[in-house]
């Protein structure tokens, strides 16, 4: 599975959903999944290290895309 990076402008973060996978930088280190949005705010879930965390979704400037090789 390849992952390609999206830029969240202002348009694109308004598109954002459930289960999308966004990060703060490209590349995606850490990645986190959006379990939940609110107007401002998303419940996030990083997979890898197992953590939780509320955020601002303005922080997150990348979106993943999954497609297959």
């Amino acid at each position: 599975m390849r992952v390609n990076w999206e830029l969240l402008d202002e348009a694109a973060r308004r598109e954002v959903a459930v289960g999308d996978l966004v990060s703060v930088e490209a590349g995606g280190a850490p990645t986190w999944r959006v379990l939940r949005l609110t107007e401002d705010r998303a419940w996030l879930r990083d997979d890898v290290r197992q953590m939780d965390c509320i955020s601002p979704i303005s922080q997150f400037h990348w979106k993943a895309s999954l497609r297959e090789p």
